[in-house]
């Protein structure tokens, strides 16, 4: 059996981070992705996922995700069964973020932070987006080769014969 979502849209609010009874970090958040099909004069309808991340995913979500960015998840899609405070029976599907990935650059998420109907439907076309301010006491990664001693080094443009 194969059970694998990639999905990519942008988040539709804030993830929340919470942790369980026994300290384990999970966070939830929400994406929109616009459908392929949108029919005949019609406007391309929207999806809103719903997606859980655990551990350091989840640390890694809540602190350098926010609303409007662009997130490229692969997980499993899940449902859970549960009772409302009415006792209605209910079910929930939602995927479980394995990986976790920027959908878009920095450059990009700037260049773009003023647009207006970020790919989402009709009825959220109220939302714009505006880049994440960078907290000071919270560096970006970098992503630079490491400098001086390193096991890393660039190979020459030799045009040598090809050993095999």
């Amino acid at each position: 059996m194969l059970n694998k979502a990639i999905l990519m849209g942008r988040l539709t609010r804030d993830p929340e981070l919470r942790y369980t009874q026994s300290n384990l970090p999970v966070v939830t958040f929400t994406i929109a992705i616009d459908r392929n099909y949108s029919g005949n004069g019609r406007e391309r309808q929207t999806d809103f996922i719903d997606i859980v991340a655990w551990r350091r995913t989840a640390e890694f979500v809540s602190q350098w995700f926010t609303k409007g960015m662009m997130i490229v998840v692969v997980g499993s899609i899940q449902s859970r069964r549960w009772q409302d405070k009415n006792g209605n029976n209910r079910t929930s599907i939602e995927v479980v973020a394995d990986e976790v990935q920027f959908g878009e650059s920095k450059k990009s998420r700037e260049a773009n932070s003023g647009y207006q109907n970020a790919g989402y439907g009709a009825d959220y076309s109220q939302n714009t987006y505006a880049a994440p301010q960078q907290n000071a006491s919270r560096p970006a990664p970098s992503f630079d080769m490491p400098t001086g001693d390193s096991d890393f080094s660039e190979i020459s443009d030799d045009d040598g014969e090809v050993p095999f």
